[in-house]
């Protein structure tokens, strides 16, 4: 059968991250997570749909895309279908090809997991390695040391603090409330932790996104990031 390519449109953005929850694994390498579509829903849900793509197989879900950018493309796929070659031909067809609407045309990249099938046969089609990933893992299945600061959790009420350091933390970032409550809107949002962290001033220097797949499943921070006036203390 054939692999189709789509994009979900605003009332499929819940399948998509219910299907990336699901395909969450520690020992599986970097992947595509949800609290990745869970950030780009800042710039607002039509935004969010328009730059994910999916494929699929008689209408059954194999692999997931994030246009994070006009030259970027961040897939992922179903456990079980990392070394579908079906799939992974149609994947590296749709993405080398401009009219498919994916890529644009230029200088483009594909982020894809380590040992998959998309990326021998893009290596295959003359792509070349580009500067890898470094993830950093924590098992939290336990408490952690208490890190001397004050942190909660920031509401609604807090979101244009939050904002305020994300956008000193971030040089060009442009950050604001309004982008916290779209955020927000998400179905990702729905067990995500966004955290501020204060000194002994009552200060609000560190901001943090935490992202749940579910339990059991590996989180993400996305973004995490330091007051420009309180790096290195």
């Amino acid at each position: 059968m054939a692999t189709e390519l789509g994009t979900p449109g605003i009332g499929g953005l819940d399948e998509v991250v219910d299907a990336l929850r699901r395909w969450q694994r520690d020992e599986a390498p970097l992947q595509l997570h949800p609290g990745d579509l869970g950030w780009y829903r800042r710039r607002g849900a039509r935004a969010c749909a328009a730059a994910v793509r999916t494929w699929r197989r008689q209408g059954r879900m194999l692999a997931v895309g994030l246009l994070d950018g006009p030259g970027l493309l961040r897939l992922t796929t179903a456990p079980e279908a990392a070394h579908d070659e079906e799939l992974a031909r149609s994947v590296v067809e749709d993405a080398a090809r401009p009219e498919r609407g994916v890529l644009g045309a230029g200088t483009v990249y594909v982020e894809a997991p380590t040992g998959s099938l998309v990326q021998d046969l893009l290596a295959e089609r003359g792509w070349h390695a580009d500067e890898s990933w470094t993830p950093l893992r924590r098992d939290l299945a336990e408490p952690v040391e208490d890190p001397g600061l004050r942190i909660e959790v920031a509401g609604p009420e807090r979101a244009r603090a939050w904002a305020a350091v994300h956008r000193s933390a971030f040089e060009g970032s442009a950050f604001t409330a309004s982008h916290w409550h779209a955020m927000a809107g998400g179905s990702p949002f729905t067990d995500a932790r966004c955290l501020l962290a204060y000194d002994e001033r009552g200060t609000a220097v560190a901001a943090v996104a935490v992202w749940s797949a579910g339990p059991g499943r590996p989180g993400l921070w996305n973004r995490w990031g330091v007051h420009r006036d309180h790096r290195r203390r």
